[in-house]
């Protein structure tokens, strides 16, 4: 029988309980009396003081446009689900012709059969649920209505007074007048509480039963009607033979009522239940990067829309490379911590994050070693020296300028400068000699020191900060002499999306975890498509592009060969606290670094170039595969400055 069959059904066979005034916009000190009166015997004075109470009740209005709290989802960039999240309450809501009508017609059964005809409450239903009640010795039917259960979820405090009662009849009454009987249900199936922090229809169903809340069966309709006046005790996850003896219950009630045949409530009595798992408090998948997401989200809808809004969000992280990402960190932290390059297990860390240079989509992001261990963020948190992974944007700043080329001569010589007090004599990795007059190719290719400060006071520290502001660096940046050889600190994903845009010859988007954003219904609260502008003259960035290839095919970073054309630059600081190699082909860009979250210095010659390196070049060999080989542009496909 459909639900409009029950509600006519209703309303022709049931005789009229009493009449209340139909049309009223304030419950006044009378209509309190008649509903007491039916209820109770009340002194007369204790009348006056309710009605002056209700007159602060709150306004049933609001519910012509609530919305309940609902659950918000997170997803890869293909679909496929990442993690849950949700305040207290984890909700997914459903319209209500997407609600089985088994599920509909066993809580209407259970709860309220007479939903459809009375007017908020139903005295002839509480006194028949007495008598129901008394002769079955248990709780088959309560006196509350729906309604009144619904108002006292959304509004009233759970005590158990008659005062509460009362105010739950008198706004019963109210929400009748001003909303139809299917919108109340629908209300009352997405609010009402199932259990396990489980709350509306479509959250139990999907729990309890592993499937759509419109695909119930009658049996699973029936046991999940069954568990919504005791959901913690009836629970079939924890006593299932207690479920099955509700399930029995409500099914008969049907039957009583003549909503089912006795062959149908034979048969989903015997109909096996196949139950899920309990879905509520299960983790994500992949937390560094639900975080990161939830916090992106948060600062831009604030926390209360992440949490209650019912949020879908597509993230631009493909699950495929993010299991790469975490397997090849926790695998590269083994083998370094054998190698002696951190003493302490857990303090050593490593943070990997993957870049998409041609939407600045983040990929993947492995924000430590083990979430579980730490659940600091090393990817988009910690901020550490770069060492010379930052000198490509110093030469970048030359090349933009106009007056230098990668064929340009530096000199690697001694020098000093005025510094506070004293005077600052830059020296080369590993206190080496200098190398005379060298082309700016060599120096970065090997990695000179001398030469990177000298081209930094050249061509002015406050325009090399200029440019890493254009390229998303966000981070606290002094124009001090050492800049060029790293004395800043910044994060992965600043220098991954920095590095992404010299891969893409200098057209950028804004670097995100999100691709879109939409509510449950499908309408979209945020577009991410990739808008790309150009921020980097291509000329200098092609040549930056052409030099950096070289520190893999013959510099700092051979260990960083993928048998295709790369680019990237090694990063080392003289205190070797931090190590690095951030690098990249035309499809992406990838930021690595290693250190110990305590600041101790690593291992005496640990290197970006010999250890950090192969952590790169192993993400990516998997990384690339199936992915064609693209060439960079050369500089000559553009005009210099």
């Amino acid at each position: 029988m459909s639900t409009n069959a029950i509600e006519n059904n209703q309303r022709e066979n049931s005789a009229p309980v009493f009449e209340f005034v139909q049309s009223v916009s304030k419950v006044t000190a009378g209509t309190i009396l008649g509903i007491t009166m039916l209820a109770s015997s009340v002194v007369a004075g204790g009348l006056v003081g309710l009605a002056i109470s209700f007159r602060n009740l709150p306004d049933v209005r609001i519910l012509q446009s609530y919305s309940p709290t609902e659950t918000s989802h997170i997803y890869d960039i293909t679909g496929k689900p990442i993690a849950s999240i949700h305040d207290e309450a984890n909700r997914d809501v459903v319209p209500l012709n997407k609600i089985s009508p088994h599920l509909k017609r066993a809580v209407l059964a259970i709860e309220d059969s007479n939903f459809y005809n009375h007017k908020g409450i139903n005295p002839g239903g509480i006194a028949r649920a007495f008598l129901v009640n008394l002769e079955r010795g248990k709780t088959v039917e309560g006196g509350s209505t729906m309604t009144m259960q619904l108002v006292k979820n959304l509004f009233l405090s759970p005590r158990r007074e008659f005062s509460r009662k009362i105010a739950e009849a008198v706004m019963a009454i109210r929400l009748e007048q001003i909303l139809k009987k299917d919108q109340i249900l629908d209300l009352y199936l997405n609010q009402v509480y199932w259990g396990h922090n489980l709350y509306g229809v479509e959250t139990a169903a999907q729990s309890y039963f592993a499937k759509s809340s419109a695909d119930l069966t009658l049996a699973e309709g029936a046991m999940m009607a069954g568990l919504i006046s005791a959901p913690e005790e009836y629970s079939p996850f924890v006593k299932y033979q207690r479920a099955k003896e509700r399930q029995i219950i409500v099914l008969n009630r049907m039957k009583e009522l003549k909503w089912i045949t006795p062959e149908e409530a034979a048969a989903a009595r015997k109909q096996p239940i196949r139950l899920g798992k309990i879905t509520s408090f299960s983790k994500s998948k992949v937390p560094y990067v639900t975080e990161a997401v939830v916090d992106e989200l948060t600062k831009r809808f604030g926390r209360d829309a992440v949490l209650k809004g019912g949020m879908r969000v597509q993230t631009t992280i493909d699950l495929k490379l993010q299991r790469l990402a975490e397997s090849t960190v926790k695998e590269s932290h083994e083998r370094l911590y054998n190698y002696g390059i951190y003493r302490d297990y857990d303090q050593g860390q490593i943070a990997l994050v993957a870049v998409d240079p041609r939407t600045h989509f983040v990929k993947a992001m492995a924000g430590g070693v083990d979430y579980k261990k730490s659940q600091y963020n090393r990817a988009i948190q910690a901020r550490r020296q770069p060492g010379s992974s930052f000198k490509p944007f110093v030469y970048y700043t030359a090349f933009a300028s106009g007056k230098y080329s990668p064929d340009s001569v530096v000199y690697d010589s001694p020098v000093s400068y005025r510094d506070g007090d004293g005077y600052y004599s830059p020296q080369n990795y590993g206190g080496g000699g200098f190398s005379g007059a060298v082309t700016i190719r060599k120096a970065l290719e090997v990695s000179l020191n001398v030469p990177a400060i000298k081209i930094g006071q050249a061509v002015g520290l406050n325009k090399v900060i200029e440019v890493c502001r254009i390229l998303g660096i966000k981070s606290p940046m002094e124009p001090v002499i050492s800049l060029p050889l790293g004395a800043v600190d910044l994060t992965p994903l600043e220098m991954a999306g920095a590095f992404a845009t010299f891969a893409n010859n200098g057209w950028q988007s804004d670097t995100t975890f999100i691709a879109q954003v939409t509510d449950s219904s499908g309408n979209v609260l945020l577009d991410n498509t990739p808008k790309p502008k150009l921020v980097l003259d291509p000329w200098a960035a092609a040549s930056l592009n052409n030099v950096l290839q070289g520190v893999i095919n013959q510099g700092t970073a051979t260990a960083a060969r993928i048998g295709r054309p790369a680019a990237g630059k090694t990063g080392t600081t003289s205190s070797e606290r931090d190590i690095w190699f951030v690098g990249y082909v035309p499809q992406l860009a990838v930021a690595v670094w290693v250190g110990n979250d305590d600041y101790r210095p690593l291992s005496y010659g640990a290197t970006g170039g010999t250890m950090v390196a192969p952590v790169w070049r192993d993400f990516m060999s998997q990384a690339l595969q199936n992915v064609p080989v693209e060439n960079f542009r050369p500089a000559s496909d553009f005009e210099r400055p």
